[in-house]
C-alpha cells in the first residue's frame, strides 16, 4: 500500500503511519495515548475483532464488533491490511479502509497492534510506516506489571509471559526498539521521533 492510494486533501497530504507492537504490559498503549494527547494531526486506526464488546465499548468507535464468521469472511476476501488470532479463537485486523479513512481526511494513522500484525504492517507499507517495537526493562519487570494490573488471573500471567518471550524475538524486525524503562523520557523519545518522520501538517494552525 502507498500514500497515492488516500484521497487527495487540499493541502497536498502526504499520509504516513506510526505503528506500535510490544508484549502485554510493556507500556504501549500509555504511550500511544500520550503520543495523541500530543499530536492533534494523529488518528487512531480502529481495528475489527470477533471478541464481544465489554462495559461501554461503540462499535466504530472502540472495535469494529463482527461475529466470528463475519470477521472470516472478511479475511477470504482480503478485506484486511493484516489480521491475528491473537489469542484461542480471537481474532483482531485492521480493515483496509481504515488508513484510507484517515489519510484522507488529512490524517496520519496511529497504529496499536500485536507484534506480528506490526511486523506485517512494516512489510506492506514500507516507508511510508514507521514501526516501534516498545520493550520492557526486563521479564520480570514485565511480570511484575501485569501482576499490579490486577487484570488477569496467575495462569493467565503465565500465558501473557510466554507469549511475550516469544514476541521479543520480534524486536529486530522493526524500525526502532523502545526501551521503556522511564516513562518521561520514553513518551519524549516518542515524540521527538515522531515528529523527525511525521511532520505537522502545516495547515494544522489553521482555525
Amino acid at each position: 500500500m502507498s500514500s497515492d492510494q488516500a484521497a487527495p486533501t487540499p493541502s497536498d497530504f502526504v499520509g504516513k503511519g506510526i505503528v506500535f507492537s510490544a508484549p502485554s504490559g510493556a507500556g504501549k498503549t500509555t504511550l500511544v495515548r500520550r503520543l495523541l494527547a500530543e499530536r492533534d494531526d494523529l488518528r487512531f486506526s480502529i481495528s475489527a475483532t470477533n471478541r464481544p464488546q465489554r462495559g461501554t465499548e461503540q462499535h466504530g468507535v472502540d472495535y469494529y464488533f463482527l461475529s466470528t464468521e463475519e470477521f472470516k469472511e472478511k479475511a477470504r476476501a482480503r478485506g484486511f491490511l493484516e489480521w491475528e488470532e491473537v489469542y484461542d479463537f480471537r481474532f483482531y485486523g485492521t480493515p483496509h479502509g481504515e488508513v484510507e479513512r484517515i489519510w484522507a481526511s488529512g490524517h496520519h494513522v496511529l497504529f496499536d497492534l500485536d507484534v506480528k500484525g506490526g511486523v506485517r504492517v512494516k512489510k506492506k507499507m514500507g516507508k511510508n510506516v514507521l514501526s516501534i517495537f516498545v520493550k520492557p526493562p526486563s521479564l520480570k519487570v514485565l511480570r511484575e506489571r501485569l501482576e499490579a494490573r490486577g487484570t488477569d488471573d496467575p495462569q493467565e500471567i503465565d500465558h501473557r509471559m510466554e507469549k511475550a518471550e516469544s514476541e521479543l524475538t520480534y524486536a529486530d524486525q522493526f524500525d526502532w526498539v523502545l526501551n521503556n524503562d522511564d516513562l518521561e523520557v520514553a513518551v519524549a523519545e516518542v515524540i521527538e521521533r515522531v515528529n523527525a518522520f511525521a511532520p505537522r501538517p502545516t495547515k494544522s494552525a489553521t482555525p
